[in-house]
């Protein structure tokens, strides 16, 4: 059974995000964060709403929180939620 989004959780999936799909969570905040000129943004945490970002954009850092269309049942609701949300936002950037 996957586990559920703990701060645990929510800690793994950050570490996971930030070092090896940065480019991600810059689409996440251009998309969902609507702020078009984000430069480099960081993955806070996320829990079973939403997720908070740390965003760069034109000389400053913004804290922001996107809600997910659902609520996450578990980390691997979240993994998939993640996944399908990267390729709406490529496909809204084409």
């Amino acid at each position: 059974m996957s586990d559920l989004i703990t701060s645990q959780v929510s800690d793994r999936i950050c570490k996971h995000m930030n070092e090896d799909h940065p480019e991600a969570i810059v689409l996440y905040a251009k998309t969902f964060g609507k702020i078009p000129t984000a430069q480099h943004a960081q993955l806070i945490s996320i829990d079973h709403e939403g997720m908070n970002l740390s965003v760069n954009w034109e000389d400053q850092t913004t804290p922001i929180r996107i809600e997910f269309d659902h609520t996450l049942a578990h980390s691997e609701d979240a993994h998939q939620t993640l996944i399908d949300m990267v390729k709406q936002a490529r496909k809204s950037l084409v």
